[in-house]
């Protein structure tokens, strides 16, 4: 009896055909649980979504509200074989070289003439590209300044399709990373750079050509505004083409950023400003 008088306990607790009830609540007091909840996270969703709202109109959709940048922006090469930054290959062994070619022709081909003339515009250089908004009109999208292949010379693969490779006279291309907002130089000095050999390696660099002459990044390719903002802009270049480096020796050489209002690079960080990489050409 008793047993029986359990499984009917056991059985009322989830539902009570007497009071129907299931789990101890009537429809209506279930009902009135659900109806809670339902408004409870519809107002959540509502005030979620007018915060996201609210923050969303203080948010320049061309240019961050905030920029925690570095002082002194990074500097990086192409080609780039792998992450040690390492260029190694043998003059009389053509697989060792022959992907540095089409790996410049792909980074290279959104400089080509004909592309520049179509997206960008002629610029007068020596001077920075100042676009700016008037008052709560904005100036989108503004334009960029052409940067033609053409400027590389020897470097731009034009005249060269292996650029120097196969003759032992590489060019190595140079780019400033993109900081919008940024102004380098002061006074019409226009940020430059130079490349030379690490200290132990100061008798193997031999003879250096930068394009365009002095490794200049031209004032007028400044300042930039954003990716959304200045969606055709191209970022100018230097090419470096060593002439007669040492063969059969590793060759540890640094480029740096020269301006006058540009910090030097913090030794903790080695791309600021700065790019280190090994060249070794060998003829054996």
């Amino acid at each position: 009896m008793s047993k029986d008088g359990e499984k009917t306990g056991w059985k009322e607790s989830i539902w009570n055909s007497r009071t129907r009830e299931f789990l101890g609540r009537t429809a209506s007091s279930w009902g009135l649980i659900l109806l809670f909840y339902v408004v409870f996270y519809i107002f959540l969703a509502g005030l979620f979504a007018l915060t996201m709202y609210v923050m969303l109109q203080t948010l320049d959709e061309h240019k961050p509200t905030w920029q925690d940048r570095l002082s002194t922006p990074g500097m990086v090469i192409r080609p780039k074989s792998d992450e040690t930054y390492e260029i190694i290959y043998n003059v009389d062994k053509t697989e060792t070289w022959d992907m540095y070619a089409p790996a410049l022709d792909k980074f290279l081909s959104p400089y080509n003439n004909s592309f520049q003339a179509e997206k960008n515009n002629e610029c007068t250089p020596d001077q920075y590209f100042l676009q700016e908004d008037s008052g709560d009109v904005k100036n989108n999208p503004k334009r960029s300044c052409q940067f033609n292949r053409t400027i590389l010379e020897e470097c731009s693969g034009i005249n060269d399709r292996q650029y120097g490779y196969q003759d032992g006279k590489p060019c190595i291309i140079i780019k400033l990373n993109r900081v919008i907002g940024m102004l380098p130089g002061i006074n019409g000095q226009a940020p430059f750079v130079t490349c030379g050999p690490k200290r132990e390696d100061s008798d193997k660099i031999g003879e250096m050509v930068y394009y365009p002459p002095n490794g200049t990044f031209n004032l007028m390719y400044y300042p930039y505004y954003g990716k959304k903002a200045q969606v055709n802009y191209s970022q100018p270049l230097v090419a470096v083409k060593f002439l007669n480096i040492t063969a059969n020796q590793d060759v540890n050489i640094e480029c740096r950023i020269n301006a006058n209002n540009i910090p030097v690079g913090s030794e903790r960080d080695k791309f600021a400003g700065r790019v280190s990489f090994k060249l070794r050409i060998n003829t054996i």
